[in-house]
């Protein structure tokens, strides 16, 4: 049954281990193994080679999530807590899925879900697997890494015979089964290693932990924290951790701090922070327990922090209430270090966890803080490489036994102003696609599924990080007629799927590449035209064309239509071409000479072009001999805010007179922007710019996170000094004064964003001008004299607009949209008309044979360094995606090499899984892999109890398979068994070369 996990033998453990890394060259899928080759540095009466490692959590649950932290780099492991209620019982307390971490992490479960005794067996199978790879692949020091037990709940339950057993058994385990069935197994597999003897067999210590991180649930009263660390100091010997929550820091601090980094939606009351444990109580405990430890040997610490109990409000996870951590969690984690360092002068040890990353860590480390735990970042895509970048990120920070207050400080204090910290003002759209996830070959490029030309961005991307420019541009020019304008101003909804997105927030550099390609490569693709000439299509010869308006649309028409052999000619009403990148969009947005080379470029097939003139008349057109007409002349009737009273400026108006240079000097010193579309940051921001403008506003009736503005063109605006105003509808405007109903946000409307609802107050805001940008119009007149229906919006039914020969395109069909959208238009007016097709460099998003290429940039987080500028960042999904793989911390999804197919493909393992949903939040489809993908089954009760399609080894050879609602025994090697054939050569190959992932 898929949440049940099923603990892996440690034979079948090993043999998975030595089998793939002989084979692969990795470990459960973990490829940048790390060696350390330096020293070790005390803890406790141990050592550790690095300070980092997984926190208490999914991460360190199973012995193989273990060894893949510690192939990974990490040295401290901090194992998931046990309590006395374990296993079924517990299972059932917890509702799956369970862990969301898309940004922030959510999670509704807390201690392990194995029984006590299973999970004391998967630490000590890790021990044991763990100390024979350091010695085998020489990934270090045997003996250089911790096992840190996690404890909890209530005294009670810690002093009960199965929490105690768990207790002494890892203290020492040598009387223990799992213990001789590990040495025994090593003793008799001599023969698989190059670098294990019986000598060394016989010296591992069976003295699997000596410490422990007390865990205590919310609303445990001092006393009983106190007399649990006491048993667990006195009674056990153990060197001694407390967890602390965030609640320390008290719920006005708390809830002050989330909200002034836009972490407002995160719901929690005061309940924790009156009934947890008290600053003015911890302190002197604290003190108790140095004092008490320091008298017997020991060690005693801090672990800091706990997850963060909130509400769920917006279905994250099937539960009441969830615990956060993450970047969210790091302010008010750091800021209990701050003070707890500043209280004991450095003195008190404190192990932390609470939202480090590569991005944090050597400044976390560098404070004296440490060891460092994490969860959250190795939940993300890249999973446990995640912990090979760190490692190598430490390598060179010196150790320091005292915590640095000052530095710690200096920490809390720049959380403020860093980004990484702060919630974009907007949600960020999801990441998914609409479409189903595939049981076989799901690897996509989301980026390029979600650009409206699908323009074949790996392709490119590759293409420029390898230098070649010309080649990048070419692919470029195949589906996108305007480089250099979608290069400087293309809000890139690809980005919006980005993969790389989960690492950092800007994604891959899509669009600078691109621009980068244009510029580098325009040259050596215009000469490339010239000397190629038109490659007609049949019967394109046939076509004499009209384009109506010679801006984005109109330009990148007739591109596509003369590339392709058409007779075409650009019809525009003003002098020169670009419409509305030429004459609003301001100049530091983008330089009239980038607009002049994507002129040429849309020139270079022989496109004609007549200026000054405006075509009034489609059927004039065709009576002068055009045998089609495309109308691609924008969006220009201004739109109105609806003012009870005085005068409005259209924005359109005021860009264009910005623009030519016009004294403008009558808008005065205060104007106002009603509108929160990029078109008004625009305006804003020029009007910044005019002399004897003294203050400009925005004027919006909801608020920041529901405006449709791109987040990089809100951010830019405030940043140069424009104000936001919200929650104000304007009503008019009168001797300076513009007069605005005060509202509040209701229920959300049809496109989900919340209803403004008039509270009867008014708000006066300094006005003497007011420019509206809330929307053009079309101009109908052209549509209707051609008998085009429109909507109500005057938009025709689609490009092709139900009348012979006439065609619409950009701002006149869809209302003002994307430039993206324009060309988006006139690949559409291209295919409809000739027959184009825009596939030619298609296959190029694939790139087979540089799989090493896309699991070398897996797990590495892009930190400002000069090397990082020198590539785009594109993880190359085409090619390699395996997100599920790199999330599950339970190594559950699999990534299997079939002959036959291009893809690998993902074959997931119904044994491991407990259906934590990590996978799901990931994978760019609208799909579950735990429960969509391919799965092997371990035995038929997991079959039977599971709906999954996937395949059951049978005794004779065959195969029990579920797929397509059927279920039954197929030869696999019988390539006409019936079976879909990606199906059967994915079994094939699992079996063939993939036999230590069957039980």
């Amino acid at each position: 049954m898929s949440d049940v996990m099923r603990p892996i033998p440690f034979a079948q453990l090993m043999n998975w281990i030595i089998t793939e890394h002989a084979d692969k060259g990795s470990i459960f899928g973990i490829r940048k193994i790390v060696r350390h080759e330096g020293g070790a540095d005390p803890i406790f009466a141990e050592k550790i080679e690095t300070p980092f490692g997984p926190a208490a959590g999914p991460n360190s649950q199973l012995a193989q999530n273990i060894v893949a932290s510690y192939v990974a780099g990490a040295r401290f492991f901090e194992l998931k807590t046990v309590q006395v209620m374990d296993g079924e019982e517990l299972s059932a307390c917890v509702n799956k899925p369970c862990i969301v971490a898309e940004d922030e992490c959510y999670n509704c479960e807390w201690s392990t879900e194995l029984t006590v005794p299973q999970a004391m067996d998967e630490y000590i199978k890790a021990w044991w697997a763990c100390k024979l790879l350091a010695r085998e692949l020489g990934l270090g020091d045997p003996d250089g890494f911790v096992f840190n037990m996690s404890v909890g709940y209530d005294l009670e339950g810690i002093k009960s015979p199965k929490v105690d057993a768990y207790i002494e058994g890892m203290k020492d385990a040598s009387k223990t089964d799992v213990w001789a069935e590990c040495q025994a197994w090593a003793s008799a597999n001599l023969n698989r290693f190059e670098n294990v003897d019986q000598a060394f067999v016989d010296s591992v210590s069976p003295r699997v932990s000596s410490s422990v991180t007390e865990s205590t649930l919310h609303g445990c009263p001092p006393a009983e924290i106190e007399r649990i660390a006491t048993y667990l100091i006195t009674e056990k010997g153990l060197n001694t951790y407390i967890k602390c929550n965030p609640t320390l820091l008290g719920y006005d601090y708390a809830r002050e701090r989330l909200d002034s980094l836009g972490f407002d939606y995160i719901a929690f009351d005061d309940k924790h922070f009156r009934e947890d444990l008290q600053w003015a109580d911890a302190i002197p405990m604290f003190e108790r327990l140095i004092k008490l430890t320091a008298e017997r040997g020991l060690s005693f610490g801090v672990k800091l922090t706990n997850t963060f109990p909130v509400d769920v409000t917006r279905k994250e996870l099937p539960s009441e209430e969830m615990y956060m951590s993450g970047r969210s969690l790091f302010p008010l984690t750091i800021h209990l270090a701050r003070r707890i360092s500043e209280q004991f002068d450095g003195k008190l040890r404190i192990s932390y966890s609470g939202g480090a990353d590569a991005q944090n860590i050597r400044e976390v480390y560098g404070a004296g803080i440490w060891p460092v735990t994490m969860a959250t970042t190795v939940l993300k895509p890249g999973g446990y490489e995640r912990f090979s970048q760190i490692a190598g990120l430490l390598a060179d920070v010196a150790r320091k036994d005292d915590v640095d207050v000052e530095a710690v400080a200096a920490l809390d204090e720049a959380v403020a102003a860093s980004p990484k910290y702060k919630k974009p003002v907007k949600p960020m759209p999801t990441h998914k696609l609409d479409w189903p996830l595939p049981l076989t070959s799901c690897f996509t490029s989301p980026c390029r599924n979600n650009c409206p030309i699908e323009q074949d961005i790996p392709a490119y991307l590759a293409a420029v990080d390898e230098g070649r420019l010309d080649d990048a541009i070419a692919i470029i020019a195949e589906r996108n007629a305007l480089p250099f304008i979608t290069g400087n101003l293309c809000p890139h909804p690809c980005g919006a799927k980005c993969m790389r997105a989960f690492y950092e927030p800007e994604g891959a550099a899509i669009r600078a590449s691109k621009l980068k390609a244009a510029r580098g490569g325009i040259d050596s693709l215009l000469a490339a035209i010239k000397a190629d000439g038109v490659k007609a299509h049949d019967g394109a010869a046939d076509h004499k064309v009209a384009v109506i308006g010679g801006g984005p649309a109109g330009l990148a028409c007739a591109f596509f239509l003369s590339r392709a052999g058409a007779d075409v000619t650009v019809l525009e009403r003003k002098e020169t071409l670009g419409g509305v990148a030429r004459h609003i969009i301001p100049a530091f947005r983008i330089s009239d000479e980038d607009i002049d080379r994507d002129v040429e470029l849309c020139l270079a097939y022989g496109a004609k072009v007549k200026t000054g003139v405006e075509a009034t008349s489609v059927a004039e057109l065709k009576a002068e001999g055009y045998t089609d007409v495309v109308v691609a002349c924008g969006a220009w009737a201004p739109g109105h805010v609806g003012l009870e009273y005085g005068e409005e400026i259209d924005v359109l108006e005021f860009l264009g007179a910005a623009k030519r240079g016009e004294d403008l000097s009558a808008l005065g010193t205060d104007v106002v922007i009603v509108g929160a579309g990029n078109t008004a940051m625009d305006a804003a921001r020029v009007a910044k710019r005019l002399p004897g403008v003294e203050n400009v506003r925005i004027v919006y009736r909801r608020t920041k996170r529901y405006m449709p503005a791109d987040e990089e063109e809100l951010a830019e605006a405030l940043a140069e000094g424009v104000e936001l105003c919200e929650l104000l509808a304007p009503k008019g405007v009168r001797a300076g004064i513009l007069t605005c109903d005060k509202m509040i946000l209701g229920e959300p409307d049809e496109s989900g964003r919340r209803s403004p609802v008039a509270t009867g107050e008014v708000v006066e805001v300094p006005a003497t001008s007011v420019i509206c940008a809330v929307g053009e119009h079309i101009e109908g007149s052209l549509y209707e004299a051609a008998g085009v229906e429109v909507d109500r919006r005057g938009r025709p039914a689609g490009c092709a607009t139900g009348v012979e020969g006439v065609w619409a395109a950009g701002d006149c069909r869809r209302g003002p949209a994307r430039f993206v959208d324009a060309i988006a238009d006139a690949q559409e007016v291209a295919k409809g008309m000739l027959g184009v097709d825009f596939s030619a460099y298609a296959s190029e998003n694939v790139r087979a044979g540089h799989e090493d290429e896309c699991y070398a940039r897996k797990g590495d987080l892009r930190l400002g360094c000069a090397a990082c500028s020198k590539n785009s960042g594109c993880l190359g999904c085409a090619t390699v995606c395996e997100a599920c793989c790199d999330v599950c911390p339970n190594r559950a999804n699999v990534s299997i090499i079939v002959p036959g197919l291009v893809q690998h493909q993902v074959v997931h393992v119904d044994g491991m899984c407990n259906e934590c949903g990590n996978c799901a939040v990931f994978c760019p489809w609208s799909g579950r892999p735990y429960k969509d993908k391919l799965t092997l089954f371990w035995s038929a009760e997991d079959m039977g109890n599971s709906e999954n399609q996937g395949f059951l080894a049978q005794p004779d050879g065959t195969f029990l398979v579920r797929v397509g609602g059927k279920t039954a025994a197929y030869d696999v090697d019988d390539a006409a068994c019936g079976l879909p054939e990606e199906v059967r050569l994915t079994i094939k190959a699992t079996r063939d070369s993939y036999g230590y992932l069957f039980a």
